[in-house]
Order: structure tokens, then C-alpha cells, then sequence
């Protein structure tokens, strides 16, 4: 019973937010896709049609054995769309082979070592009088803070803002929060 009060409250906070969509099974649909529990944050990723540049960027930076592994991880994971809110011809610059060291950084700007959903994030912010600190696996910090009632907002080192879309998309190693812009470091 314990276990079926912790789904309902956490399906209760993500449908009050407006975020999360529970399918078959309450996997989370995220671009058109179910992301299963049982597979890792690469396995779902590439199902998600808003992620197209995300894991092409993954398989460009060498990082696809990484996500696979144990973890857990915690991924802020940019849409399609966050990245092409950047300056025109920035992904296709960092994608070639010779920006690799850069594309690996920001990417792994993008990923909190341990698991860290949606209930911890509050936690933190509340436990830091509304700011929760990150270290990111890149060494660079990021910040987390409500964004009016009901929306966590990441904060990276250059000052820019990501809403959370969808939070809570849990793999078997780790956890993935979708944001609507890619998170950059100093």
C-alpha cells in the first residue's frame, strides 16, 4: 500500500504540474515515446523524437558507453527544440570531430552524478531557503529554484534559465528531467 500512496502522490505532483503524461505501465511518454523503467538513459533516449540532437551529440562527444553504464545519473536532458534556440550553425560546429573536448564538456554540464527526481530537487531547494546547489560531472555548478508555484527552473553558470518540461523519467541507471534549453558552462 505504502508503494501505491508514493506512485499516486508522485503522479498527483506531475499531472499537477502539467508535465508528465503516464501511459500503459506509468511510463512517462517523452517525444512521442514511452520510456521504459527497465532500460538505460541511451536505450530511451534515442526513442524520443524531441532528442534527435541530443543523442547525436552523445554519439559524437563518445559518451554513449558512459550513459549506458551503472550510474545512477541524473540528466537534464535539452530537447530539439533547446537547441536550436542556439546561434545559428553552433550544434554543426560543435559536432565535428575537433570540437569534441568542448561538445563532451557541455554535455557533461548536463549530468548530476546519483539519482535525482523531482521530490529531492524540492527538498534541496527548500533545505537551501529556495536554491538547491548541483555539481555537475564536468566539475560546473548548477542551481535549481521554483520558477513561480509549480515549475523547477535550472540555473547554469552563464546566468540562462531552463524550465523542467517533464520531470522524472526514470531509467535503470538514473533519472532524466527534459529541459526546455541547453545548459551552459563557464
Amino acid at each position: 500500500m505504502n508503494k501505491l500512496s508514493s506512485i499516486l502522490a508522485t503522479a498527483i505532483f506531475s499531472l499537477a504540474l502539467g508535465t508528465v503524461t503516464l501511459v500503459a505501465g506509468d511510463n512517462p511518454m517523452v517525444g512521442g515515446e514511452a520510456m521504459f523503467t527497465t532500460k538505460d538513459i541511451v536505450d530511451n533516449a534515442v526513442k524520443s523524437k524531441d532528442h534527435t540532437t541530443l543523442v547525436a551529440a552523445v554519439k559524437a562527444a563518445g559518451l554513449v558507453e558512459t550513459l549506458k553504464g551503472k550510474g545512477p545519473f541524473t540528466v537534464f536532458a535539452p530537447t530539439n527544440a533547446a537547441f536550436a534556440m542556439l546561434p545559428a550553425g553552433t550544434v554543426e560546429t560543435l559536432l565535428k570531430p575537433e570540437n569534441k573536448g568542448t561538445l563532451t564538456g557541455i554535455l557533461t554540464y548536463h549530468v548530476i552524478a546519483g539519482r535525482i527526481d523531482s521530490k529531492e530537487l524540492l527538498k534541496q531547494i527548500k533545505a537551501g531557503s529556495g536554491k538547491a546547489t548541483l555539481k555537475t560531472v564536468n566539475g560546473g555548478m548548477l542551481w535549481a529554484m521554483m520558477n513561480g508555484e509549480r515549475n523547477i527552473v535550472i540555473k547554469d553558470e552563464k546566468g540562462n534559465t531552463a524550465n523542467i518540461s517533464t520531470y522524472d523519467v526514470y531509467q535503470s541507471n538514473g533519472v532524466i528531467q527534459v529541459v526546455e534549453a541547453v545548459l551552459m558552462p563557464n
